[in-house]
């Protein structure tokens, strides 16, 4: 007897034919020989799309053979994005595997159990491990080892920081600042899970422990404290805003001493987000568009919007200078702030004319949006090159925002053409 097609597009990643077939009437609970739910093949093969798809008709907690739920198995890979999925759409957190550990259970033992020497044990490999990194939509980094067959991500740590608060755990902030330490990049999503927990507190002890870290030898330390102090303002939702001057008050200063360079990434975004509450956060933004770091210097442009809307002489010329970067991101990212110029600003409409010559086709694509977006012609050669109705495409949505623009002068929706 042949394979379920359901369980066979799940196992091989096709998430169109995942759709249809659940569309065309396919049991979303259906399992395959050993009695696996489709969910748990799904979370196996860390398939987000098709996860979300089977969750939306199919049964969150349907248990495999081995009495775990599609959560658990999510957990015990490691595969945060999945489990908070699972969690958000109301997967029980109160189930348990042959061990009895719960969900929070299951992610203290991967938090304290070392990943390569978990995956020797169930396989019987002495390995090394096969290890990649990998970054989920969010931007946030992770590391997959795969060995004997077993695949997991190190996700662990960041997935119990996001279960503790809803068992009604509070953890202290240098617990949390040590979870972060222990994974060296800060791209890694634990940095981001910890991080936004902390700013949820918006207490002044919070506050003041994150400032202090300031003064910390630790330049990760340091980014630490920063990225607290950034999301506490970022996600400020009160009218007065009252944390944006005092962010600004203290990364100013901060961020002309800074030495490392992640450190100011973060400083620099602060000051970007902090803009719109406190024109003292512009200062330093046309020097730093000089950093030796890109990602600094994009940083720096998107803190510079507001001075290049409203004409001002020095930030347009900072950023027309970046036009002309060694880093695509940069130009690219030039391209993006050039675009608030005022229509009377010819220098920075001929800037993003010249880009559509660029040796980077991103960064092409990107001026001849803007342009088109200003009703400037000079870019519509580049846009006609590229397939407008690629779904799949990088430049799908701008060119949906170009296509918008178009139709909005006729009254007409680009849904209707």
């Amino acid at each position: 007897m042949g394979e379920e097609p359901l369980i066979a597009a799940v196992r091989s990643g096709d998430a169109r034919a995942v759709d249809a077939l659940l569309e065309a009437g396919a049991d979303p609970d259906t399992t395959d020989e050993h009695g696996t739910p489709a969910l748990c093949l799904a979370v196996d093969t860390f398939d987000l799309p098709i996860v979300e798809s089977l969750m939306a008709s199919g049964r969150l907690d349907r248990v495999d053979a081995d009495g775990r739920t599609p959560l658990l198995r999510a957990i015990d890979r490691g595969h945060r994005d999945i489990s908070h999925a699972l969690i958000r759409n109301g997967a029980k957190l109160w189930a348990k595997d042959a061990e009895g550990r719960d969900a929070l259970a299951l992610a203290r033992y991967w938090h304290e159990t070392d990943v390569m020497t978990e995956l020797r044990r169930r396989t019987g490999r002495p390995g090394p491990a096969e290890v990649r990194t990998v970054r989920s939509e969010d931007g946030t980094t992770c590391g997959e080892l795969s060995l004997g067959g077993l695949k997991v991500r190190t996700g662990h740590t960041a997935i119990l920081t996001d279960l503790e608060p809803r068992y009604g755990i509070t953890v202290a902030f240098e617990e949390l600042l040590s979870r972060a330490l222990a994974e060296p990049d800060v791209d890694h999503e634990v940095w981001w899970v910890t991080t936004y927990l902390l700013q949820q507190r918006h207490d002044p002890t919070t506050w003041g422990t994150a400032a202090a870290m300031r003064d910390r030898t630790d330049p990760e330390e340091r980014y630490f404290g920063a990225e607290v102090l950034r999301l506490i303002s970022l996600f400020d939702e009160s009218e007065e805003s009252p944390y944006a001057a005092r962010l600004v008050d203290l990364f100013l200063p901060w961020v002309a001493d800074e030495p490392d360079p992640r450190v100011t990434w973060v400083l620099t975004a602060g000051l970007c987000d902090a803009g719109y509450a406190d024109p003292r956060a512009e200062g330093p933004m046309p020097a730093l568009t000089r950093h030796a770091d890109g990602k600094v210097r994009s940083w720096a442009i998107s803190g510079l919007a507001h001075a290049i809307a409203a004409g001002k002489p020095e930030a347009l010329t900072a950023v027309v200078e970046r036009t002309m970067d060694e880093s695509a991101a940069v130009r690219r990212a030039a391209c993006y702030g050039l675009a608030s110029a005022p229509a009377h600003a010819v220098t920075a409409w001929d800037a993003l004319a010249a880009c559509l010559a660029d040796e980077d086709e991103s960064v092409r694509v990107e001026a001849a949006v803007r342009l088109a977006l200003h009703d400037d012609p000079r870019g519509d050669e580049v846009l006609r090159g590229l397939d407008h109705d690629d779904e799949a495409s990088p430049y799908h949505w701008r060119l949906y925002d170009v296509r918008r623009h178009l139709f909005s002068r006729t009254d007409t929706s680009p849904a209707d053409e």
